[in-house]
């Protein structure tokens, strides 16, 4: 199984990369591939958590491709690992409400006459991250109505202020699925 990430930013952001970081961990780097890197120096930064390509996933080629997205009608179930050798996720920041930017991907796949089919994780928007740990849990066995969701996180920057997450985060075994190094990130900026 291979974890696709087709980068749909303009550039790779510091948050971006805190997410891509946390895929790599949660995939391991040898499963984890990296589409749709123009930048030479962004292609660089990425080549430690995974394998990257200048080219969008639908120029490669791929065969039995699942391409993630809250809107498909079907959701991803452990049967899936069988069908499916390429598990595709639009690499993207989220906006509230979403804009649905994994369908550029979906039409550039048709436009290639790339075979794939659609799973979706639930019907809410979810940090890139949050939805890799999820579709891997369920690929290994675990059922969508095991998880614990937050929708909505809110993170404590001092005292007086907080920052609002507009996303589904996944709780697993009481705990939170998020890097702290976003923590940090979100602490840190201004």
């Amino acid at each position: 199984m291979k974890f696709v990430i087709e980068h749909l930013e303009p550039e790779i952001y510091e948050w971006c990369l805190i997410e891509y970081e946390h895929i790599s961990k949660i995939v391991g780097k040898p499963n984890l591939i990296f589409t749709n890197i123009k930048n030479k120096k962004e292609q660089y930064k990425l080549k430690k958590y995974g394998i990257v390509y200048e080219k969008s996933v639908s120029g490669l080629e791929l065969k039995k491709v699942c391409v993630l997205s809250q809107y498909s009608k079907r959701t991803l179930t452990s049967y899936d690992k069988n069908k499916f050798q390429y598990f595709v996720f639009g690499g993207i920041l989220g906006d509230n409400p979403a804009k649905k930017r994994t369908n550029i991907l979906i039409n550039k796949l048709k436009q290639h006459k790339i075979k794939f089919s659609t799973r979706n994780l639930g019907s809410k928007q979810m940090p890139t991250d949050a939805a890799v740990y999820v579709a891997k849990k369920i690929l290994e066995g675990k059922k969508s109505s095991d998880f614990k969701f937050v929708d909505e996180l809110e993170i404590e920057i001092n005292e007086n202020e907080s920052v609002k997450l507009p996303f589904r985060f996944v709780v697993d075994n009481n705990k939170l699925i998020i890097n702290e190094r976003l923590v940090e990130y979100l602490r840190k900026r201004k």
